[in-house]
């Protein structure tokens, strides 16, 4: 059954602790760690950048006394979690948990307990659950770094959440899980073809970085960014105009017409392609070669 798939791999993974750590754990640290030093660092010369003018509005503004509104700070931050370091280290995990069993030769134990698709897909399902805790951790992270800004600068802390804030927190918050899945997912279909933990790592990163390149090699073509062809080939791309039109305002009134149903069509196929290829070619494998 896929609940003794999910639950197996699940106690596996809460057994590699090393994973877990750099998955799940060390981005959040890192990012309070950095969040920190460069709040004191900032304060150190406050009065230099204020009375020279030195300091970009932005950076002018985080350093007034004004009110720090933790709801608009989660509801952004929900917007930018699956930036390209969580995307790296969520990779980790899942390379692991994907290409494991090819790396240790113990597909032949597990395969004779439970169909060949409910392996895989709790594989997925933990992953899933998994890129969720990293996500919540970051989220975690972000409010401990607004508390020690607040502290540093000697800022009001307030907490605002509307209807509308926290409907864009939820579909910001589904959005960014919905591209770490769709990234990890070239990790699953690479380890299925090739049997390789590096493939599993290498794949989705240089295809990643080729995606990112992507639309000034389209340009040079007359292919213009929300074309057919230019969403199609880079999810990336598709992910930043959802997020746009989740948050509204302006943001959504700059997007060119219908390219949001474009974003949803790459995205969907970069999610359900790689899963339907990776559970065909899984299901007809030989698996005593490993």
């Amino acid at each position: 059954m896929l609940v003794d798939a999910i639950r197996a791999e699940g106690f596996r993974l809460s057994k590699n602790r090393t994973a877990l750590f750099w998955s799940v754990l060390f981005v959040p640290i890192i990012a309070v760690a950095i969040g920190a030093l460069t709040n004191l660092v900032l304060k150190g010369g406050e009065t230099k950048l204020l009375v020279d003018g030195e300091a970009p509005p932005e950076l002018t503004q985080m350093m007034t006394s004004s009110p720090l509104d933790l709801g608009e700070a989660v509801v952004s931050a929900a917007g930018d979690l699956a930036n390209p370091l969580i995307l790296l280290f969520v990779l980790i995990g899942a390379a692991t948990i994907y290409a494991g069993d090819y790396r240790w030769e113990t597909w032949r134990l597990i395969s004779a307990r439970n169909s060949r698709t409910n392996l895989l897909l709790g594989k997925l399902a933990v992953v899933a659950v998994m890129s969720l805790v990293a996500m919540l951790l970051m989220l975690v992270a972000g409010l401990i770094e607004n508390l020690i800004k607040a502290a540093v600068f000697e800022r009001q802390l307030t907490f605002s959440m509307t209807g509308a804030m926290a409907g864009q927190f939820i579909g910001q918050l589904a959005l960014s899980w919905a591209r770490i899945l769709q990234f990890t997912m070239m990790g699953m279909l690479a380890a299925v073809v090739t049997r390789s933990l590096l493939a599993a790592l290498f794949v989705p990163l240089v295809v990643g970085v080729a995606q990112f390149f992507s639309p000034n090699l389209l340009m040079t073509m007359g292919l213009t960014p929300d074309a057919w062809l230019a969403m199609l080939i880079n999810p990336g791309a598709a992910v930043d105009a959802i997020s746009a039109a989740i948050a509204g305002a302006e943001r959504a009134a700059a997007l060119p017409d219908g390219i949001v149903l474009k974003a949803w069509a790459s995205l969907g196929l970069w999610i359900l392609l790689p899963l339907a290829g990776a559970l065909a070619w899984f299901k007809r494998q030989d698996l005593s070669k490993e």
